[in-house]
């Protein structure tokens, strides 16, 4: 006679439903995977074309700096962080004469 268990008669609904399932989750597998990948080539994508530009200007304001000439981009830059740290400076001060008005008063 054959050896082993007889394999127990199995629901087709049953075994079409799990198929169906497991293309499921396939394709939900895929689609993860694929995603993640294209956005972990996009955001490189981006990071190299911001590059691209950042040392295609940097270039140019070096090439303009040795003809002795100051970029209004270089200027704003300067001129915005010196404007930058006055703001931070100010607020400071304005938030410690905050604290200082409320502690002093009871």
């Amino acid at each position: 006679g054959k050896r082993g268990r007889k394999p127990a008669k199995i629901d087709l609904k049953a075994k079409l439903e799990r198929s169906r399932q497991s293309a499921r989750e396939c394709r939900a597998f895929f689609f993860f995977f694929f995603f993640f990948f294209f956005f972990l080539v996009s955001s490189r994508e981006r990071a190299i074309f911001f590059f691209f530009f950042f040392f295609f200007f940097y270039k140019q304001w070096c090439m303009a700096m040795d003809q002795g000439k100051i970029p209004s981009e270089i200027k704003a830059l300067l001129t915005g962080e010196e404007q930058g740290k006055a703001q931070q400076n100010s607020t400071k001060l304005a938030k410690a004469g905050k604290t200082e008005a409320n502690s002093s008063n009871p």
